[in-house]
């Protein structure tokens, strides 16, 4: 059978700082060398009622998290429904929303039921994307760095600034990547105790000063002296940096100091020409000039499109791989036994 060459699909993406879903329609081309091509795109903020559920369904029982697997599985649906309108897609990839990451307990769980996002929208769905590489031993994160190495090959690096700061390293044809550190899932909860979404350019966090003993604490815990494969998750957060923010801090200077720790962390990482920049953090401009300060690195920041949908879009690439059954997730990157072909396809019940 001869494979495709060109694939129009839509990825999706929820990320964990809970700042809404990324949804986008994209065509995949190949000659010789994988092209991309972004066709429409936008963001859903969530409603009140998905942003306290998401956020509290870690602390509730296996069957209330079952039970809203396919609630959102179902909800997942019908905003695809909605954005697709008459578009025609060959398939739709989505990493769903993490309530679980405890790779060193073999165990990850990205909740939307890829069943129901099918049956809602009478498209193939294809999800669950980190299982199998959790299964094999590995991290099953970051999953993007496949994308970083056929899509955005002239950088050296390229790092997303989400709920974490992931990084993608290349050398020749080989790659690595891992977490850097946690960014918004922090900064936005931070802001929260202001009464703001986010800190909108960082202007709450220039205005701070920096607290040197937070800051020692910060760069000294033990996940930044291990070397990779290696990956963060909100349980990391919970347990080894919210507990360092009780001393009574003023939030503005909690802000700075953790800026400041973000950008010493990732100038740590950057020992390349290129550094393509993107994720929601980057519209953080006092964030930047500070990782720009800590990094010999040139940063590039590309357009708004891929500043705010690579994520998505490499998860739509992530499922043409798997469509034509290619290896999609990296040893090297993971740590995990092989490389493998990871998410799992969900054809629709008509």
């Amino acid at each position: 059978m001869t494979l495709k060459i060109k694939y129009r699909c839509l990825g999706l993406m929820s990320g964990t700082s809970l700042d809404g879903i990324d949804l986008l329609i994209c065509t995949f081309n190949k000659d010789t060398e994988w092209e991309f091509k972004i066709n429409k795109a936008t963001t859903i903020k969530y409603p009140i009622y998905w942003i306290d559920r998401l956020a509290n369904l870690h602390k509730k029982k296996d069957v209330e998290i079952s039970k809203t697997n396919i609630e959102y599985g179902r909800f997942l649906g019908e905003q695809i429904n909605t954005f697709l309108g008459e578009e025609k897609i060959d398939f739709i990839a989505s990493h769903g929303h993490t309530i679980f990451h405890k790779p060193n307990e073999n165990y990850t769980l990205q909740i939307g039921d890829g069943q129901e996002i099918a049956n809602t929208t009478k498209i193939i769905t294809i999800n669950n994307f980190r299982k199998l590489d959790v299964e094999l031993n590995g991290q099953g994160a970051p999953l993007v760095p496949v994308g970083d190495l056929y899509l955005f090959a002239k950088y050296n690096n390229c790092i997303n600034l989400g709920g974490f700061a992931n990084i993608s390293i290349k050398e020749k044809n080989h790659i690595t990547a891992f977490d850097i550190c946690p960014v918004n899932i922090v900064l936005n909860k931070i802001s929260n105790n202001l009464g703001l979404e986010f800190d909108r350019n960082g202007e709450n966090a220039r205005k701070g000063n920096l607290i040197p003993e937070l800051l020692n604490k910060l760069n000294n815990l033990t996940y930044y002296k291990k070397s990779p494969p290696k990956s963060l998750g909100r349980e990391w957060v919970e347990k080894f940096i919210y507990p360092l923010f009780r001393e009574k801090y003023k939030p503005h200077d909690i802000l700075h100091t953790f800026c400041e720790h973000i950008s010493i962390q990732i100038g740590r990482s950057l020992n390349a020409k290129s550094t393509l920049f993107t994720g929601g953090g980057v519209f953080n401009s006092y964030l930047i000039s500070r990782i720009s300060h800590h990094s010999k690195s040139e940063i590039f920041i590309p357009n708004q499109e891929i500043i705010n949908f690579k994520e998505a879009l490499i998860f739509a690439f992530l499922g043409v791989l798997r469509i034509r059954k290619e290896v999609n997730c990296l040893k090297s990157v993971t740590g995990s036994r092989k490389d493998s072909c990871v998410g799992e396809i969900n054809n629709p019940v008509l």
